[in-house]
């Protein structure tokens, strides 16, 4: 399949593409195309040469892409891997987008099987983006312009926000004499069960029993030992209530008697 899509692309934008920006999602886009017998060039610096290319992939900060695109010359298609960003920095290029949802942390980053954003401001635009997921190992979804906000809103709160949450247990469990290798294995298997039954069915702890008297102990152990994220304890039991008061189907599963 990879061969075919490959051959797909070239069809329709030509064999290269260069890849410009040098962070790590271009690295690791520019490492991924490598992979496939395509002419890659990159990661390129905003400066350097893409006359030539079929396609020119902008993996630069969305704050850049506007002034990155109208540096190039006409006659490539030109994307970016913005997941929050219209098609409208792009102009007056025939666009694209190509937004892997996933989280990048380094050059040698996988991208098969990972769901991949696309949109095109043309129909060959947007063939050529689905095509590219695909050539990548990607699973091409379209988006509108008028869901990108919320749609990248989504992808933040699921993975930025993890992060800080899990930062606060950890910071928490460091009190107690405790790292973060022990809660691993609670947190795999709690995001194994939400994509498998939804938040509300996967919802544990004392809250969700209530509990009353357990959750003011756990205030109480905040309020001495990090009283700076007391407020974000108390924002979190607020939500968890409101999500332990909510219907189960609201997930899309069905509550059991």
């Amino acid at each position: 399949m990879p061969h075919l899509e490959v051959d797909s692309l070239r069809e329709l934008a030509g064999d290269a593409i260069a890849v410009v920006g040098a962070g790590r999602v271009g690295r690791a886009m520019t490492a991924a195309l490598l992979a496939t017998d395509l002419e890659v060039r990159g990661p390129l610096g905003r400066a350097d040469d893409t006359s030539g290319a079929g396609i020119v992939l902008l993996a630069v900060p969305d704050g850049e892409i506007a002034d990155a695109a109208a540096a190039l010359a006409p006659g490539a298609l030109v994307g970016h891997v913005s997941g929050a960003t219209t098609l409208e920095p792009l102009a007056p290029h025939e666009a694209f987008g190509l937004h892997p949802l996933t989280a990048v942390t380094e050059a040698t980053t996988s991208f098969a099987g990972v769901p991949a954003a696309v949109a095109g401001g043309t129909p060959r635009a947007l063939e050529v983006s689905e095509t590219l997921a695909r050539v990548l190992g990607m699973v091409p979804f379209r988006i509108a312009d008028r869901d990108r906000a919320a749609y990248h809103a989504a992808a933040s709160v699921a993975s930025n926000f993890l992060m800080t949450l899990e930062a606060f247990a950890e910071e928490l469990a460091a009190t107690a004499g405790l790292d973060r290798a022990a809660l691993g294995p609670l947190v795999r298997v709690t995001v194994e069960n939400w994509q498998a039954q939804g938040a509300r069915r996967a919802l544990t702890g004392p809250i969700v029993r209530g509990d009353d008297i357990t959750v003011a102990r756990q205030r109480a152990a905040v309020a001495e030992r990090l009283p700076a994220r007391l407020a974000l304890f108390d924002a979190l039991a607020a939500a968890t209530r409101e999500l332990a008061a909510s219907d189960p189907a609201v997930d899309g599963i069905e509550g059991t008697a």
